[in-house]
């Protein structure tokens, strides 16, 4: 039976907001968490046991991003108020302000080198701005309605931002231009990013959709439609094999993206959950909403190999004994929105742990096996391919041999050859 210690836990209840927490983002050693509300301040948590909080009021509406810098050192937010502010983290807190959009900006985020920030605005344009000299550098202007989000690639080559246009556009730094664009979105496109690869792109929308797409190959390969109302925001777990999802449902979902299916639901906030994020580790992630409050999670499920959870899996299909109930907060069954088609061609089944019977565990053992089975036939296939290509340079070896001795009468071709 699966241990209730591999289930992610809530470890703590930040309670300092006075009103909506629209965003959260942890420090790169994971002491810190910042978070910002409707409530105008921005809260800098020290998760040490007896660290102390710092509150900073100094915009005059809505904090809608906050992000520190890669290197710790900087905390940038953006608001309503058309103002970006740079932050150093202490007692003082002391920022500087960019006068950055004509418009509401609704998200900021650091280049992973620390070297540059990139906006987005209601004015519709994305723009980059220089860290060091504190000064706008250039603007991305394709949308036709607000943007709501922005995010550099890992490698800073690259922009990705998505809005209420319904598109997600992908910008070359270099060039200045949109090299692509998603539209399949039945509404607003709210939040957009990059895996830590850099090879992918994740989007979620107003629709309820949560998307992945491969840059390299400019194809959807995942569709997932696990919430019952829009998607807020979402965070790569570092190792890219999970993704969390905060809804206006109240939830906060888990993504297994190996297996393509959902393996958590979290209950805990009450009412809709706007902001989710991984700490730089994955071991943390930290959510926040409408209830004005900010909780600190425990990942846990991250710390086993693959292996070890496709044979735990295996081990809660069968009957005895009964599969453990993995919603979190409160451990009750709850309705949500079922399977959508995976795009590879089969049934990507979003199933919510919850909701598991005795009468579904002959279907998950089986479909384990199945799996079992094709990992075999694929390791028997690698085998085989490996063996010819080791006859193969056999036989040029013996090729070249005779190129050097052309009076010695040629081998016959193994029979795999001929």
């Amino acid at each position: 039976m699966l241990s209730i210690q591999d289930d992610p836990s809530m470890e703590r209840l930040l309670k300092g907001h006075k009103n909506t927490v629209t965003c959260v983002h942890f420090s790169p050693n994971s002491k810190l968490l910042a978070s910002g509300s409707v409530d105008k301040s921005l809260m800098i948590w020290n998760l040490s046991a007896k660290g102390r909080s710092l509150r900073f009021v100094n915009h005059q509406d809505t904090i809608t991003g906050v992000q520190f810098c890669p290197v710790g050192n900087l905390v940038a937010t953006s608001s309503k108020d058309r103002m970006v502010r740079l932050w150093k983290p202490s007692l003082k807190g002391e920022s500087t302000v960019f006068k950055a959009h004509t418009a509401a900006v609704r998200s900021v985020a650091f280049s992973h080198d620390a070297m540059r920030l990139v906006t987005a605005s209601d004015d519709k344009s994305v723009k980059v701005w220089s860290v060091s000299r504190r000064c706008f550098i250039y603007s991305l202007n394709q949308h036709t309605n607000w943007v709501r989000c922005a995010r550099f690639s890992p490698d800073s080559r690259l922009v990705v931002s998505c809005g209420d246009d319904r598109t997600v556009r992908l910008w070359d730094t270099s060039s200045k231009n949109c090299i692509n664009c998603f539209t399949d979105y039945r509404g607003s496109a709210t939040y957009v990013d990059f895996n830590s690869r850099g090879t992918c792109i994740a989007s979620s929308g107003a629709d309820s959709t949560l998307q992945i797409w491969d840059i390299r190959t400019n194809k959807l390969i995942q569709h997932y439609q696990v919430h019952s109302a829009g998607v807020n925001s979402f965070s790569f777990h570092p190792s890219d094999n999970y993704l969390i999802s905060g809804s206006s449902d109240g939830t906060i979902k888990i993504l297994d993206l190996l297996e393509g299916r959902l393996i958590y639901t979290l209950h805990g906030h009450k009412g809709a959950v706007l902001t989710v994020a991984f700490s730089r580790a994955g071991e943390l992630f930290a959510s926040g909403g409408v209830d004005s409050q900010v909780m600190l999670w425990k990942t846990n499920f991250d710390t086993k190999s693959y292996r070890e959870i496709l044979e735990q899996h295996s081990r809660r299909a069968t009957a005895n004994p009964s599969p453990h109930l993995t919603d979190i907060h409160p451990r009750v069954p709850h309705p949500h929105q079922t399977q959508t088609p995976d795009i590879q061609g089969e049934t990507a089944h979003q199933v919510d742990p919850s909701e598991a019977t005795s009468g579904q565990q002959p279907v998950l053992n089986s479909i384990l096996q199945h799996v079992v089975k094709q990992l075999d036939v694929l390791t028997q296939t690698v085998s085989v391919l490996e063996e010819r290509l080791s006859r193969t340079e056999d036989k040029v070896q013996e090729c070249l041999d005779q190129t050097h001795h052309p009076g010695r009468p040629p081998d016959r071709a193994p029979d795999h050859l001929t």
